[in-house]
């Protein structure tokens, strides 16, 4: 199985004409993924890729069964776009887009969950099921089917530590890119829960960044609530209080948000932590020890 997606999901692509949407719906296809639409206001009844262009989110829903989105859209438009995908049921809606005003994030994320439904974003690469599905814009050629499913903060530590995993033959379940903006639309302990009830995870992998309480709040649910070993990186523990670094939520404030409160609460939790990126894949690896990896 996997979370969140997988090989029955039909993707919706809004934003499809522009370059970045037409690019990685063109990756998407070419992972396996079943794009089924795209939605750019004016330019319905074009086609990208060979996949029908509607004007309007609920056009193509009704012309072709889409049951997921992805959101390449501009941020100024970015909001609208979501409470479009919202209201037309779509779930999950993955939001690529960077640089959305904080309130609209609040207001888009506040929207979904009153429908019950998943953002994956905004400002992060998506969501990747090995073999089944990907939404987003994670590399297509480093993944492979298994049993480590994978929640990040960070888009380009998600690239490097499944990289890690597939070259040391450990696939993966799946791979969720939260985004790394102070508002995002699902949380460590959602993605926790889903691979919890998840019969083909059998290990998780946590990557956290320094800000904000989302590491502390993990390491509480794993305590409480978590049977599957967890293995975490935290990125940032020689970043300097009061300066922001790389995300819009990664910022020390104060005593609150360090690397080394992150990695002892997960430690207190039974979590194993690993130093650098490139230890987590041995830290993986003995946890599965003799069981199936690939």
């Amino acid at each position: 199985m996997s979370i969140l997606v997988d090989e029955n999901t039909r993707v919706l692509v809004q934003g499809i004409t522009g370059y970045q949407g037409a690019f990685h719906t063109a990756r998407m296809l070419e992972f396996g993924t079943r794009v089924v639409a795209g939605v750019t206001p004016g330019k319905g009844g074009e086609r990208v890729h060979g996949v029908p262009v509607f004007d309007t989110v609920e056009e193509a829903v009704q012309a072709t069964g889409a049951t997921a989105s992805c959101v390449f859209v501009p941020a100024r438009f970015a909001s609208d776009a979501v409470l479009e995908a919202v209201e037309a049921g779509l779930d999950p809606i993955v939001v690529i887009t960077e640089h959305i005003p904080v309130h609209d994030a609040i207001r888009m994320v506040e929207a979904a969950r009153r429908q019950g439904i998943r953002i994956i974003g905004p400002n992060g690469p998506g969501i990747t099921s090995a073999g089944k599905c990907k939404i987003g814009i994670m590399p297509n050629n480093l993944f492979r089917p298994g049993p480590v499913g994978l929640a990040s903060r960070s888009g380009t530590l998600t690239y490097e530590i499944v990289a890690s995993l597939t070259r040391a033959g450990i696939g993966q379940s799946t791979a969720v890119g939260m985004g790394g903006d102070p508002v995002v639309g699902t949380a460590f302990v959602e993605l926790l829960e889903a691979f919890e009830q998840d019969p083909q995870t059998e290990v998780v992998v946590l990557v956290g960044e320094i800000g904000g309480t989302a590491e502390e709040e993990a390491a509480a649910y794993i305590r409480d609530s978590v049977r599957k070993p967890v293995v975490a990186y935290v990125a940032g523990r020689t970043a300097p209080p009061g300066k922001r670094m790389g995300h819009a939520g990664a910022v020390i404030s104060g005593s609150e948000g360090t690397a080394q409160a992150k990695m002892e609460a997960l430690r207190a939790a039974g979590v194993a932590v690993a130093e650098l990126p490139s230890q987590v894949a041995s830290l993986v690896a003995r946890v599965l020890g003799g069981r199936s990896m690939g």
